[in-house]
């Protein structure tokens, strides 16, 4: 054969597993039992949906009675008011009497006992009026911490309703109806699928290679299919052991379903070797510990070591070999080659 001239794909493969960028672990605050929850693995549910609900007890009656107490406190408000009202009738009868008998006491026309008489029943007028702005204040007081009590037990009963706080699907499901619960308890787990990719762990000699947005392809270990995809995240923390550099790739368009921890194996597209030249993988030989091809001149052959670019399937780019330069396959079956030694072909 003769080496062609061409352009090959660099590619650095990795194997790895389906994962997310972030799983939502969905559950209650409160501790209870779970009702309404219809919501299986595999299934899509929209942001805000409703996931299940957990009894409240009597938490929907303490509302109901605080909404009672705080009614009968904006009564009890207006039936102050209305006192006052009077009240204030009074205190103006009784200055407007206190006023005339002022004058009659200056003129020495009453008594001095009958005088004080007059300025307590003002005074006790106007203390009445005083003492019904402090009882409505004090309503008003208990009517606003009602209405925060209420509030509090509103946010806490909605606690109890569980959504959806994203689009996504159920992965895992790890509670079912009528199960009692604790608080904090996950019920299921949740994924959105712009978050979903296969994360892969790459040798750090090659994923340095790596740029974010290259494209990749993904083929899963359920399916022959290829599916396209590009780099979303290259982590910046090598693994000290394995020398391994964690890179994940996203779909282009996720297949449904998908299965998280599911093996697939990714092919991440480096760059193009333009005018290139490609031999058939099968005429590389390794000849005293070097790579190279055996060169055939004349009815001799002869080991050229070569510097491998690239591999691409059952391609191989190299240098150091002249495009009309005639290849020889070895043949495992026949004698090993060696330098020198004579062939005989057609």
């Amino acid at each position: 054969v003769s080496a062609t001239k061409g352009s090959i794909e660099v590619k650095v493969n990795g194997v790895g597993n389906v994962g997310a960028r972030n799983i939502y672990k969905i559950g209650s605050l409160y501790g209870g039992k779970i009702s309404g929850f219809k919501a299986e693995e595999g299934v899509y549910v929209e942001q805000n949906e409703l996931i299940a609900t957990i009894d409240s007890v009597d938490l929907s009656d303490k509302i109901a009675e605080q909404k009672a107490l705080k009614s009968k406190l904006l009564n009890d408000i207006k039936s102050s008011r209305v006192d006052k009202l009077s009240a204030k009738v009074n205190f103006k009868y009784q200055n407007e009497i206190f006023n005339k008998n002022k004058k009659l006491y200056k003129l020495h026309s009453i008594s001095s006992l009958d005088y004080q008489k007059y300025l307590t029943a003002k005074d006790t007028a106007k203390l009445k009026i005083d003492s019904i702005d402090a009882h409505i204040a004090s309503l008003k007081d208990q009517v606003r911490q009602i209405v925060a009590l209420i509030n509090g037990l509103q946010k806490r009963l909605v606690r109890y309703t569980i959504k959806a706080p994203i689009s996504g699907y159920v992965t895992k499901k790890v509670a079912v109806n009528y199960q009692i619960i604790m608080p904090n308890q996950t019920l299921l787990e949740l994924v959105n699928t712009k978050d979903v990719w296969v994360k892969t762990y790459i040798d750090t000699r090659l994923s340095g290679k790596v740029k974010l947005g290259d494209s990749a392809s993904i083929k899963l270990r359920s399916s022959n299919k290829i599916y396209k995809g590009k780099v979303v995240n290259i982590n910046p923390i090598n693994n000290p052991i394995t020398y391994e550099r964690e890179i994940d790739v996203a779909f282009d368009k996720l297949p449904i379903p998908f299965y998280l921890e599911e093996q697939a194996i990714v092919k991440i597209d480096i760059k193009t070797l333009k005018d290139v030249l490609i031999i058939p993988t099968k005429a590389l030989s390794t000849y005293k510990e070097k790579n190279g091809v055996w060169i055939l001149k004349g009815n001799k052959v002869e080991f050229k070591p070569v510097k491998i670019l690239a591999y691409e399937g059952k391609k191989v780019a190299l240098k150091d070999v002249s495009a009309d330069a005639k290849l020889v396959i070895p043949d495992p079956k026949k004698v090993a080659l060696k330098d020198g030694l004579k062939i005989y072909h057609d």
